[in-house]
């Protein structure tokens, strides 16, 4: 229900490709906010900034639409909303705010789908990024996947201000996983220069990651398969061997 003070969507967009923007996310910003439309850019690194404004809109009346790339609820903004919205001291009109989530297609899953059903079993993902966690605790979440034979998703794997975690990552990685362990690298999967490689980790090139790289370390049990088509089809079987 839209309530009298309006509402806020946080809308997940998908990776990019159109065929993947869900039905409810294509009414969400088209249909629903059709007429009156504005629009309110701003930096995606100022992401409480931008959900302040999107709360103040609503509380004021609007309808308003935040706009997310994946899924809004998987490191995005719908976290942002929610965390501003319920902060100690945030202004009482927040809370009359009916706030939304609508989900997208993650970078994770896209990038499982191209590759096969690398995350066909239990799987965790972890972003490298340390803007607002200690680096401490990445690589003991990375260390616990690795010893749980955890499949291991990574987001945000390297920025110009983060050149070398990456690699400090993938030397837990090596301590526990053997040199065939299949590695998948999705770079802009769902957009035009969508690039999906399938290496070994004892071959993996890190330096060809990027912000707009996902990554994912497959298990103990993960297989490559040659598909039909010559691509390779990663694998990680739904059933575990006995311990």
């Amino acid at each position: 229900m839209i309530g009298a003070r309006g509402w806020l969507r946080v809308v997940g967009l998908g990776p990019g490709d159109p065929d993947w923007l869900l039905p409810e996310a294509r009414r969400s910003i088209q249909d629903d906010l059709i007429g009156g439309q504005a629009r309110h850019g701003s930096d995606n690194r100022v992401e409480l900034d931008r959900a302040a404004k999107a709360l103040d809109l609503a509380a004021e009346g609007h309808r308003v639409a935040v706009i997310s790339s994946g899924d809004p609820g998987v490191f995005a903004m719908a976290a942002a909303v929610l965390e501003a919205q319920f902060a100690a001291g945030a202004p009482s009109a927040w809370a009359a705010v009916d706030v939304q989530v609508v989900p997208g297609v993650t970078a994770a899953l896209a990038t499982a789908a191209r590759a096969g059903a690398p995350l066909g079993h239990d799987f965790c993902v972890v972003s490298l990024s340390d803007n607002l966690k200690p680096w401490s605790i990445i690589e003991r979440r990375v260390r616990a996947a690795m010893e749980a034979d955890l499949a291991l998703a990574l987001y945000n794997p390297v920025s110009r201000h983060r050149p070398t975690q990456l690699a400090t990552a993938f030397d837990l990685i090596r301590q526990h996983r053997a040199p065939t362990t299949p590695i998948v690298l999705g770079r802009d999967v769902g957009r035009p220069a969508e690039q999906v490689t399938v290496v070994p980790l004892g071959d993996v090139d890190l330096s060809v990651c990027d912000m707009r790289t996902v990554i994912i370390v497959g298990s103990s049990t993960t297989e490559v398969h040659q598909g039909v088509t010559g691509t390779p089809k990663v694998l990680t079987p739904r059933t575990y061997p006995d311990s």
